[in-house]
């Protein structure tokens, strides 16, 4: 029997990010923009627990990303949608790097992510990060 996980979010990107796209897809210049926000509202899974970040994506949900906290190093977001919603990359020791776009609450999830990584890894700097 494994340890159970504290769930902080389970879900997808945030509905806006469709919303916007949809609209800039009126455009012929939008379209591409608007079949990712599209590709993104149908696959794209975010599972923050108190153990580790997972990310689902890709075409048909295929795509999987677990991390722990102590792996990561550096978390920069990026407000987007006037700030409902915003993207976050997350940097491991290895320097591999794991997108998270249109994450809805960003600001919190950032919050959350970052107290989990501090108690985890000492090689990680809130102040480097924000």
């Amino acid at each position: 029997m494994g340890i159970r996980e504290e769930i902080y979010y389970e879900g997808g990107p945030h509905i806006g990010d469709l919303i916007l796209n949809l609209l800039i897809g009126l455009t012929v210049v939008g379209i591409p923009l608007t079949v990712g926000a599209i590709v993104r509202a149908l696959w794209l899974r975010f599972r923050i627990t108190d153990r580790r970040v997972s990310v689902t994506g890709g075409w048909m949900g295929r795509d999987r990303s677990d991390v722990i906290y102590s792996e990561i190093v550096k978390i920069v977001k990026v407000p987007r949608g006037l700030g409902f919603w915003g993207d976050m990359v997350i940097t491991l020791k290895n320097g591999t790097r794991l997108e998270m776009r249109a994450v809805p609450n960003f600001r919190n999830t950032y919050d959350y992510i970052s107290e989990r990584v501090a108690s985890k890894n000492p090689e990680y700097s809130a102040t480097a990060s924000k």
